[in-house]
């Protein structure tokens, strides 16, 4: 049965009349508030992860559990239809397992903290956060084993529990979940963390009703939620058509030599509804590349994707959740039966957001179509002893060249998530046993067009001790695609140079791999793939590419361009080759150029690769 909210007020909030500059100061308030929840946790976590990186999401929602200002969507609806229990003033929800809230996290190193606000004994909204911990216990460090085929074998699974009851912590639950896990003090450190900026926006929240009224602030929520709902109806209604469009795309492998597993999604409209159907999507892996896609979070990923077109200052919400209907079929890669393996999803997740890009940008591609980019989070991971014997644990996520798109040139080494910023270099090397001599992007590695892919980068981590490395990251077979002429962005690699001089190229999804003081990686993600002619493309911001080391000389020559020996453009050159090379293209511009077809890959792959192409995926039978 649903969750119990407990109240010793049970008079309803009302709905009043509210002055449009008295909405505009709450909302200001309540983004700040969701800053400064961030702005705690960086403050108070340990791990490099949240700490630097920023791998959390906040939230503020109304007392229905609708967001109203965040980031990854709301969850909180999903979780109260599973959590069997009653819910009062003082509580704090704690859960990680994704087949206990229904997707609400997706995977187990993602903890997540939830807050009901009451004030005078009256359930008045919510607050939540959700970090990713650098150790969920399981069978690797990280918790993100690659090989995994059973959620067991990923770590602790913690069901919806109170970590607090009525303001008191469960001491004894908190030592039994830290007492799994390798890294206690991190964790320790980063769970509280969550707890205050939780309890942070609790205050932020009831400082607003103590100024405007609790009714004040329950109706500028709800002018804000229909706010969204008004720009998403208009938007709904201009990029999506009521004649069904069909894209699809792939994860390359599973790390257990099977791929590549595809991703397909079908989108229409019907009135003001969006639809959205993955009918075709592969059936669920046997490994842990599954990803367990809460529709509420696919909706977020659309609106997050088209809000800004209707009105760039708006707060966005969870409002027009009403205005789109996702159906994914159980028993698939995006929506596995329990007890599939699920902690490998980032890379699924990541393909959604290319996939989504594809259908909203079919209808009019010159307006809205970007090309394929840095759609992953890749990983590092490397642990051990260090040299006074204490245990060390790595965990980073890399970044990538961003696609080319209408308005301009894909940014370099961006992360896919726009709040996620880079761990300093000096933070690294001061807290691991390691040493980072390469950190640049590569040149030419994002795809030629009118409107250059992002390039990807190059890090070269040098160990300075023995350990294990493990390493989790895509397109290393298939293309991040261009669109309208554009070309396909350079492919991730991993190279492995010994300290004997030996070298190694190593999948793109590999744990295990023990490691000598001295060893030296380079891992090289991928680019974003070009938008448009790239004969196109001015001459003279090739040359200032050049000049930057984003392109090469030889690369420039992929827009038709010729750069001389002082560095300038011939003109009269690079008109020549330009001519040469329309004659051979041909004027007809593909609108996707997905670099050849899954069979072509496959047949290509260990040349091009250094890696033996993947077998056709034999998949787990569904419960």
């Amino acid at each position: 049965m649903p969750a119990t909210i407990l109240q010793t007020n049970d008079q309803p909030l009302q709905t009043v009349a509210v002055e449009g500059v008295t909405v505009d100061i709450i909302e200001n308030a309540l983004r700040n508030a969701r800053e400064e929840m961030d702005a705690v946790l960086f403050r108070t976590a340990m791990s490099p992860g949240i700490r630097e990186q920023g791998d959390c999401f906040p939230m503020i929602a109304n007392v229905e559990g609708k967001m109203v200002v965040g980031q990854f969507g709301s969850f909180i609806g999903p979780f109260l239809e599973v959590f069997d229990g009653e819910i009062e003033e003082g509580d704090m929800i704690l859960t990680n397992d994704p087949y206990m809230c229904n997707a609400a996290v997706s995977h187990l190193p993602d903890w997540l903290v939830l807050k009901p606000v009451f004030k005078n004994g009256r359930h008045i909204a919510w607050t939540a956060m959700f970090g990713h911990m650098s150790d969920n216990g399981g069978m690797v460090p990280g918790s993100i084993p690659i090989e995994a085929t059973t959620i067991y074998q990923e770590g602790i699974r913690i069901p919806p529990i109170k970590l607090y009851k009525k303001g008191e912590l469960q001491a004894d639950v908190l030592e039994l979940i830290l007492h799994n896990v390798r890294t206690q003090q991190w964790n320790r450190f980063d769970l509280n963390a969550l707890v205050a900026a939780c309890n942070t926006a609790a205050r932020r929240v009831l400082e607003l009703t103590e100024r405007f009224s609790d009714d004040v602030l329950h109706t500028t929520m709800g002018i804000m939620l229909d706010r969204n709902k008004a720009a998403m109806t208009a938007i709904i209604n201009m990029v999506v058509p009521e004649e069904p469009r069909y894209f699809e795309d792939y994860i390359c492998d599973d790390g257990m030599g099977m791929g590549p597993y595809k991703i397909a999604c079908k989108m229409w409209r019907e009135g003001d509804k969006a639809i959205f159907d993955f009918e075709g999507t592969d059936p669920q892996a046997q490994s842990s590349v599954n990803f367990f896609l809460n529709e509420d979070m696919f909706k977020m990923f659309f609106g997050s994707f088209t809000i800004n077109v209707v009105d760039p200052q708006i707060v966005f919400n969870d409002g027009f959740y009403d205005l789109v209907d996702v159906r994914i079929p159980a028993g698939t890669l995006l929506k596995p039966n329990f007890p599939a393996a699920l902690s490998g999803r980032t890379h699924a997740l990541g393909r959604i957001f290319d996939v989504l890009g594809a259908l909203l940008g079919m209808g009019a591609p010159e307006q809205m179509l970007n090309a394929a980019g840095f759609s992953d989070s890749p990983h590092l991971f490397y642990s051990g002893y260090d040299q006074q014997g204490e245990w060390f644990q790595l965990f980073q996520i890399g970044f990538g060249g961003i696609p080319g798109r209408p308005v301009g040139d894909g940014p370099d080494g961006h992360s896919l998530w726009p709040g996620f910023t880079n761990v300093p270099n000096e933070f690294i090397e001061s807290y691991f046993p390691l040493r980072i001599e390469r950190y640049e992007t590569i040149p030419d590695s994002g795809g030629a067009g009118l409107h250059r892919g992002g390039n990807g980068l190059s890090v070269a981590y040098r160990f300075l001790c023995d350990g294990e490395i493990g390493i989790h990251d895509e397109r290393w077979l298939t293309y991040p695609w261009g669109v309208l002429g554009g070309e396909t962005g350079m492919r991730s690699t991993k190279r492995l140079v010994r300290v004997d001089g030996s070298e190694e190229w190593l999948p793109a999804k590999v744990e295990g791999i023990k490691v000598k003081t001295g060893d030296l990686l380079y891992f090289n993600t991928w680019g974003g793939g070009g938008w448009g002619d790239p004969y196109a493309r001015d001459p003279e911001l090739v040359r200032a590419d050049v000049e930057r080391k984003l392109v090469t000389a030889e690369g420039a020559r992929r827009y038709g361009v010729v750069i001389a020996s002082d560095g300038s453009v011939d003109m009269a050159a690079t008109e020549s080759l330009r001519a040469e090379l329309v004659a051979q293209r041909g004027e007809d511009l593909p609108t996707f150029n997905f670099g050849g077809d899954v069979e072509s890959l496959r047949q290509r792959c260990e040349a091009e690769t250094h890696m033996p192409a993947p077998v056709k995926p034999t998949f787990q039978k569904a419960r």
